[in-house]
């Protein structure tokens, strides 16, 4: 595949659609290029401008439902890259995902009950749709980090940083 098949077919063979970039909640931007490489800052698992659910994982939120939740913040991710690279040669998010070459490194963040030790299972939500969207260039180095609380009090934030052409 090439062009706009590639990431778009792979969305459409999973059911999803890349989600418009969520407005930053300070003073940064949600992606920055710097040569061939993309940072992302942390994105939240927001759906349709909300996050779907609040709380520590481990107490309020079940390890499987923050992995579906870091899961949806890594595709939010995308899309911030998508847009970034998009506004970059005048092309959709989509079209502009088939530039990223490889996924480099993703960091979850993970709003944590003091007792859980999970976080690796949680981040794996994000890893797994990566390889699932964008194949062996989905695979990745990752940090799986446990804190004690998020911004919006959400349970997961998830950064990439993605070398692209």
């Amino acid at each position: 595949m090439s062009g706009a098949a590639r990431v778009g077919a792979r969305l459409a063979e999973l059911g999803l659609t890349l989600p418009a970039v969520a407005a930053p909640l300070a003073a940064y931007v949600p992606a920055v290029r710097d040569g061939g490489h993309v940072w992302t800052s942390g994105q939240l698992p927001f759906v349709a401008g909300a996050l779907p659910a609040t709380g520590k994982v481990g107490a309020d939120v079940t390890p499987e439902d923050a992995a579906d939740l870091a899961r949806v913040a890594a595709l939010n991710a995308l899309a911030a890259v998508g847009d970034l690279l998009g506004r970059e040669d005048a092309t959709d998010p989509v079209t502009a995902l088939d530039r990223v070459r490889r996924v480099v490194k993703v960091v979850g963040f993970v709003a944590s009950d003091p007792g859980f030790g999970g976080q690796p299972a949680v981040v794996n939500g994000a890893s797994l749709l990566l390889h699932d969207l964008l194949g062996d260039a989905g695979v990745h180095a990752r940090s799986a980090v446990g804190v004690a609380v998020l911004p919006m009090d959400s349970p997961v934030e998830v950064e990439l940083v993605v070398a692209v052409d």
